[in-house]
């Protein structure tokens, strides 16, 4: 089968990587290289990077609204185009431009977790499970009919670094196998009565506010960790929380205060407590608490 691709970050590699194996990849859309660092070095997408290796046409189109960008795009021979996480929106005129229609690698089970980040989400909210669901894209959010879905149960330790490479892999298996079976499956609508956003993460959302339960401040630390990380500030410095576990407040601590002896840091909440196990201070590396509190006090 020929296909086009069109992905950006580490997610969607595995994907690209497996369908090259079995089919021929026509061309791959990727998000435009940015400039990167102090040195502001122009920085490639890592689809972008692999498809060069391999000798992949890559296109980087800032926009494709516009009826050039469409037209370059129908030109192509493909019999299908694969999206995942490409960051872009489609155009009802590229979704249709070929054959076998235009599929997406989404990382949640459907239609739970529609939107930009459903992993985070997911753990935020406490969901036992999530996972992967290829679905056809269509011009309305994530609304596509479902082909296929592969479930990943979410631990109580389970960080979104972690989950992230776990839907990856699951994503990339998932997507072979519907392409070897695709006449032979009958697509699923989603119940709309079912739908969830997983709204984009905003970065102040990283800012923690102790002013909630704790159970749920340890999820979201999950959620965000490693990016884009949560965070409190003391003394005008910031302090990243990368893991921490709910407690008792046996100290009777209020949102937000803090107690800390030469091994524990616990961070009083609206319900119970934090104890903060691994921490980064502004600048340096992550460091267990008993590390940090022998160079820093409280």
């Amino acid at each position: 089968m020929k296909i086009v691709f069109m992905g950006t970050p580490e997610f969607a590699l595995p994907t690209l990587k497996a369908l090259a194996e079995q089919h021929e990849i026509v061309c791959v859309y990727t998000k435009e290289p940015k400039e990167a660092g102090r040195g502001k070095d122009i920085q490639k997408t890592p689809i972008h990077l692999w498809a060069e290796e391999k000798g992949i046409e890559v296109r980087t189109p800032k926009s494709l609204r516009s009826e050039e960008e469409q037209e370059k795009f129908a030109k192509l021979d493909a019999d299908i185009s694969i999206v995942a996480a490409y960051g872009l929106i489609l155009p009802k005129k590229v979704i249709e431009a070929f054959p076998k229609g235009c599929l997406n690698v989404h990382g949640s089970l459907l239609p739970r977790w529609r939107g930009a980040a459903p992993m985070q989400r997911s753990i935020e909210a406490g969901d036992d499970k999530t996972g992967i669901t290829i679905m056809q894209v269509v011009e309305a959010l994530d609304a596509g009919d479902m082909y296929k879905k592969y479930e990943i149960e979410i631990d109580r330790d389970m960080t979104v670094g972690i989950l992230h490479d776990k839907m990856a892999e699951a994503g990339a298996k998932l997507m072979v196998e519907v392409l070897r079976d695709l006449d032979n499956i009958t697509p699923e609508k989603q119940d709309e009565s079912l739908v969830t956003y997983a709204a984009k993460i905003d970065k102040e959302e990283s800012r923690l506010d102790f002013d909630n339960d704790a159970v749920y401040l340890e999820r979201k630390i999950r959620a965000f960790n490693p990016y884009p990380a949560t965070y409190f500030e003391h003394k005008g410095e910031r302090f990243k929380l990368l893991k921490c576990k709910v407690v008792e407040n046996e100290r009777g601590l209020k949102s937000g205060e803090l107690y800390s002896d030469n091994k524990h840091l616990i961070i009083g909440c609206k319900t119970k407590a934090l104890e903060v196990l691994s921490i980064q201070r502004q600048g340096k590396r992550a460091m267990s608490v008993e590390e940090l509190l022998r160079g820093y006090k409280f």
